[in-house]
C-alpha cells in the first residue's frame, strides 16, 4: 500500500474523530449545561458506547476470516452515522425526563459504538496487513494526525454554526457533518484495498477459530503487557474527555460555541504533537515498538503536567490561561497517543498473517474498557465530589489531579511494555 491509499484510509480515521467528537464532546456540553442533565449521564452514555466496543476482537476476527474489509468499514461507518444523528433526536425527550428518550439514547450510543468498532478495528488492521513494516509506524501517524485534522476542523465549524443555541440548529449541524462524514469515508475507501485482493495472500494458513487467536495472542508476553498497558495509559487518557467542556462552562463561563472552539486548541494541540513525533521517529530511529518508548513516556509524563496545571487552574479560575494550557495538554497527548499506536500498529503486523484484526480487535477492547471507566470516573467523581464537599472548584482540582498520577503510572509501565523482550534466565536455556 503506497502513500496515496494510506491517505485515503486516513480520510476515514478524519469522519470517525469527527462524528465521535459530537458524540463525546458537543453533545455531552449541550447534556449538562444547555438542559442541566447530571454529568454522569452524557458519561454513562459514552462509557455505554465504549461497553459495546468490547465486540471489537469479534469485528477484527471477522475481517481475518473474510477476504476483504472494506465492507466492514463501510458498514461501520453508516452505522456511526446513524448513531450520532439519532442521539441528538433524544435530547428534548431526556430533557423531559422521558423513559423513551433513555431508551432511544442508549439504542443511538450502542449504534455509535458498533460503528465505530467494526469500522476503526477494520481500518487499522488493513493498514497492518497492507502496509510494509517500515512503513507502519508513519501509517499511524498520518492517520491519526488526519483523524485529530478532522476533530479540529469540526469543531471549528460546528462552535461558529451553533451559536446562538438551538436544538433546530443542533440537529442540521450534526446532520450535516454525519452525512458529509460518510460520503467522506465511502469515496475514501472505494478501491484501496482492490476488488479481489484477500486480506492475507493466499499462501498464507487461515485464520483460527476465534478462541485458538485469543490464546495464541495472550500466551505472547509481549502482546501480553502491551495490553496492560494500553488499559493503564488510556484509562488516564480519557478521564478529562467528559468534563473538559463542562469545566471551562461552570468555572470559566464559556459558552458552548467558545467550550467546542476550546475543544478545538486541545486537537491543535494533539495534532502538533503527533506531527513532532510522526517526522522525530522517522528521523532518529523510533520506528520499531522499543524506539518509540521514549516517545511514549514524555508524552505521559507532559500529560500529567498539564493535568497537575489545570488542577491548579480550578482554584485560580478565570487568571489561569486556561485555553494554553489545554493547548499544552493536546500536545502532550497527542506524542503519546501517535507513540503508543505506531507501537501498536508494528505488535499487530508481528503476530503474523490474518492475526491483524484480532490483535487490533484486542487492544481497541483494552482501550474501549478504558475510555468507558475514565469517561464515568471523571464525570462522577466530579458529581460525587461537588456534593460532598460543595465547592466546584475543589472538585475538579481532585479530579484532575488524580488524573495526573494516573499518566506517571503509565509512564513508568510504558519503559516495560514497549520495551525489548527480557532476555530468557538460565534455568529456561538448560531447559
Amino acid at each position: 500500500m503506497g502513500w496515496v491509499s494510506i491517505v485515503r484510509l486516513g480520510l476515514v480515521q478524519s469522519a470517525i474523530g469527527a462524528m465521535v467528537m459530537l458524540a463525546t464532546s458537543l453533545l455531552n456540553r449541550v447534556m449538562v449545561v444547555e438542559y442541566a442533565l447530571p454529568a454522569a449521564l452524557p458519561a454513562g452514555l459514552v462509557a455505554w458506547h465504549y461497553a459495546v466496543q468490547l465486540s471489537r476482537p469479534a469485528w477484527g476476527h471477522g475481517s481475518d476470516k473474510g477476504r476483504r474489509r472494506t465492507p466492514w468499514i463501510v458498514g461501520g461507518m453508516g452505522m456511526l452515522a446513524l448513531g450520532s444523528v439519532l442521539a441528538v433526536d433524544t435530547l428534548t425527550l431526556l430533557a423531559a425526563r422521558s423513559w423513551s428518550g433513555y431508551a432511544l439514547a442508549i439504542g443511538a450510543f450502542a449504534m455509535i459504538g458498533a460503528g465505530v468498532g467494526a469500522a476503526g478495528t477494520s481500518l487499522l488492521a488493513l493498514l497492518a496487513a497492507k502496509v510494509d513494516p517500515a512503513r507502519r509506524p508513519a501509517a499511524a501517524a498520518i492517520t491519526w494526525i488526519m483523524m485529530i485534522a478532522g476533530i479540529v476542523v469540526t469543531a471549528g465549524i460546528a462552535g461558529a454554526l451553533i451559536d446562538p443555541f438551538s436544538q433546530g440548529r443542533l440537529a442540521l449541524v450534526v446532520g450535516g457533518v454525519a452525512l458529509a462524514a460518510f460520503l467522506v469515508s465511502l469515496l475514501a475507501v472505494i478501491g484501496v484495498e482492490g476488488v479481489a485482493t484477500p486480506v492475507a495472500e493466499a499462501a498464507d494458513a487461515p485464520a483460527p477459530d476465534m478462541r485458538a487467536a485469543l490464546v495464541e495472542m495472550w500466551s505472547d508476553a509481549e502482546a501480553r503487557r502491551f495490553t496492560v498497558f494500553v488499559f493503564v495509559s488510556m484509562l488516564a487518557y480519557s478521564m478529562q474527555d467528559m468534563i473538559l467542556e463542562p469545566f471551562a462552562g461552570l468555572l470559566f463561563g464559556y459558552t458552548p460555541g467558545q467550550s467546542t472552539q476550546l475543544s478545538g486548541v486541545q486537537h491543535g494541540g494533539v495534532l502538533v504533537g503527533m506531527i513532532l513525533v510522526g517526522v522525530g521517529a522517522s528521523a532518529f530511529g523510533g520506528r520499531s515498538a522499543a524506539g518509540l518508548r521514549r516517545w511514549i513516556f514524555a508524552g505521559c509524563v507532559g500529560s500529567a503536567v498539564a493535568l497537575a496545571g489545570l488542577a491548579i487552574g480550578a482554584r485560580m479560575g478565570a487568571a489561569w490561561p486556561l485555553a494554553a494550557n489545554i493547548a499544552l495538554l493536546g500536545f502532550a497527548n497527542g506524542v503519546f497517543a501517535v507513540a503508543a499506536i505506531g507501537a501498536m500498529m508494528s505488535l499487530a503486523g508481528a503476530g503474523g498473517a490474518r492475526r491483524e484484526g484480532i490483535r487490533m480487535g484486542v487492544w481497541g477492547a483494552a482501550q474501549a474498557i478504558a475510555f468507558g471507566l475514565g469517561g464515568l470516573t471523571g464525570a462522577a467523581g466530579v458529581d460525587a465530589l461537588r456534593v460532598l464537599i460543595g465547592k466546584t472548584d475543589r472538585a475538579f482540582t481532585l479530579v484532575f489531579a488524580a488524573e495526573a498520577l494516573l499518566f506517571l503510572a503509565a509512564a513508568a509501565l510504558a519503559l516495560r511494555a514497549t520495551g525489548p523482550r527480557p532476555a530468557p534466565r538460565l534455568a529456561e536455556l538448560a531447559a
